[in-house]
């Protein structure tokens, strides 16, 4: 069931270049959280930066084969998150196959999700992103990775995991870019706010897509 070749792995992403996935995990977090937010921002891809994403994003599974049918994968929630072996096993396969994902902390995710991630890289170190690079400057350019809402009082910082050379996984800490991709009425961000936090999401699609 969990056997996969590389071959394959390449052609699906090929195949399905124009959706994306959210992740369902387990351990009791909300993967569900923010419903509209990836919905919006596929959006916004599509009328500012030429993408052709399916409207629709699909849920997969962790432990799911579905999961090499999408070259990016979103993930949120607020609570706790839990990788089973096969989890592990396939998440990291589909990460150094081409596979991104990023991970938005939606407040409380975060001591659950760096756990988690050292499982699937254990040689690996989460470390933060500096702004000279290319995820920052796609379409749009940032100095800094926008804050959308205050948690702690702590900068927002964007973390990462790289596999040999490339940016495999991006994880937003204290900036909290997905509410800034929902509806205005959910958080009532502020347009300018909102506009960031979009145009950051879009420059991560376009990574993801790209490289």
């Amino acid at each position: 069931m969990y056997r996969f070749l590389i071959l394959i792995v390449f052609v699906s992403f090929a195949a399905s270049a124009q959706q994306v996935g959210i992740l369902k995990y387990n351990g009791g977090g909300d993967w569900y959280a923010n419903p509209t937010s990836v919905p919006n921002l596929i959006r916004f891809c599509n009328e500012n930066i030429h993408t052709a994403i399916d409207t629709k994003p699909v849920t997969v599974e962790a432990s799911s084969s579905e999961i090499f049918n999408y070259p990016i994968v979103f993930m949120t929630g607020h609570g706790n998150v839990f990788f089973t072996e096969n989890d592990v096993t396939n998440l990291r396969n589909y990460l150094t196959s081409g596979g991104f994902l990023h991970v938005s902390d939606n407040y409380g995710l975060d001591k659950f999700i760096r756990k988690e991630l050292k499982k699937i890289f254990p040689n690996a170190t989460l470390q933060e992103i500096p702004y000279n690079h290319p995820i920052y400057h796609q379409t749009y350019s940032f100095k800094n990775i926008p804050k959308i809402h205050e948690h702690d009082g702590k900068p927002p910082q964007g973390f990462g995991i790289f596999y040999e050379g490339r940016l495999v996984c991006f994880y937003d800490y204290e900036s909290d870019l997905s509410d800034g991709w929902e509806d205005q009425v959910v958080h009532n961000d502020p347009p300018a706010i909102r506009k960031k936090a979009l145009q950051m999401g879009a420059n991560i699609i376009e990574y993801a897509f790209t490289n």
